[in-house]
């Protein structure tokens, strides 16, 4: 077997030479010494050098062992036997031993959890050997949903459950998830050894970890994909869900559900749903931030000589509003309390524009009175000033 081989050569590896340190070297010890060699061969600090990024990389596959108490135990006693030379014969990639002893007999035949050397491997090296068919693809968190809800006006201010319809990415229903042939069995993928990335040098300044393309990050292939999702591993999934829009929502802000979007994939959790919320006009209402707004029209003579009016309130009972007497067309009054509620539960304001009304047709007693009032104030031109401060500079 070729990885066996592989995994061979890794055996013959002095990783403690490699760091500069003894094989009793305490813990602290292996640390410091990998520390100063990372930096000295850090492919950032040494653009270029290949002989550098090579060093880089074995120290770091040494550290990784020995610098990992549990590892480093496996590895001294893989090392123990391996200098012993009980290996009839020594190693081969992927014949037998001398003596006619494969290494898969050696070491156990390739069947996780038998306690031998098979295990021992798949410690040490991260699941080679028999462990290695033990590897499980890693959990994905599903993917963002992203989707549009309409409500009404007072809906989005008092808040409202609405149901949504939602289509998105889902495990194949056949497979569950893993692209294989239902039935049939998956191994690690040869391309990342069941790490799910492969580490590419860009530049040869620096590594990348980028997702397998072999296996999609899954860690495990299979030979036959299964027929539905062709090997994807994947399915459209539609669903109905309840969806709470709180109180206050504004037009086109955007909700973000937790863990409603779509499922995620070997027991990850599921995405997020985004819900942009439209809300429909009011014909009388409108909104200014946590304030509600509405235009009150009024008569010549409410502006002129004041008055008192009725204005609705959304919700509510209508409240009186007090004109005073000489009020231009376009001022906002501020009737407190009667807005939307805020998020601490308190309640904005309602803004009250007046707007004066001028009549389209007037009977003849409506004329007469304002023909009066035109003939009264006649000796005072509205425009006098425009007309002055018109010519200064």
């Amino acid at each position: 077997m070729a990885d066996e081989g592989f995994r061979a050569d890794w055996a013959q590896k002095d990783f403690y030479a490699e760091l500069g340190v003894k094989k009793d070297a305490s813990q602290d010890e292996i640390k410091k010494a990998y520390r100063k060699l990372a930096r000295a061969n850090h492919p950032d600090s040494n653009p270029g050098d290949t002989a550098k990024h090579e060093k880089f990389k074995r120290v770091a596959e040494a550290y990784d062992v020995v610098g990992d108490p549990e590892k480093r135990k496996k590895y001294d006693e893989l090392r123990s036997v391996y200098g012993s030379g009980r290996f009839p014969g020594g190693f081969s990639g992927g014949g037998r031993a001398g003596g006619g002893a494969t290494f898969e007999d050696l070491f156990g035949g390739g069947t996780a959890g038998s306690g031998g050397f098979s295990d021992l491997f798949g410690d040490v090296f991260g699941g080679g050997f028999g462990r290695r068919q033990q590897t499980r693809a890693r959990a994905t968190k599903g993917s963002d949903i992203d989707t549009t809800a309409t409500v009404g006006f007072v809906e989005a201010l008092e808040g409202v459950t609405i149901s949504l319809r939602l289509s998105s990415d889902a495990p194949c229903p056949d497979c569950n998830g893993t692209g294989g042939k239902p039935g049939t069995k998956p191994r690690v993928c040869p391309e990342c050894e069941g790490a799910g990335y492969t580490v590419n040098t860009v530049g040869g300044a620096f590594s990348l970890n980028e997702t397998c393309p072999r296996c999609a990050g899954r860690q495990l292939i299979y030979d036959e994909p299964c027929p539905t999702c062709k090997g994807s591993g994947r399915g459209l999934s539609s669903r109905t869900i309840q969806a709470r829009i709180p109180a206050g929502v504004k037009d086109g802000q955007r909700i973000r559900l937790r863990g409603k979007g779509a499922a995620g994939e070997h027991g990850g959790p599921a995405g997020d749903l985004y819900v942009t919320v439209k809300v429909t006009p009011h014909r009388v209402f409108g909104r200014k931030g946590d304030n509600l707004t509405i235009d009150v029209p009024i008569s010549f003579d409410e502006a002129a000589l004041g008055a008192e009016i009725k204005i609705p309130v959304l919700g509510g009972a209508p409240v009186t509003l007090k004109i005073p007497p000489g009020t231009p067309s376009g001022r906002t009054f501020r009737v407190r309390g009667k807005g939307a509620q805020r998020a601490d539960g308190t309640r904005a304001d309602l803004l009250a524009t007046v707007e004066v009304h001028v009549p389209a047709v007037l009977d003849p007693t409506a004329r007469a009175a304002v023909e009066a009032y035109r003939e009264a104030t006649a000796g005072k031109p509205l425009r006098a000033n425009l007309f002055d401060e018109a010519g200064t500079a």
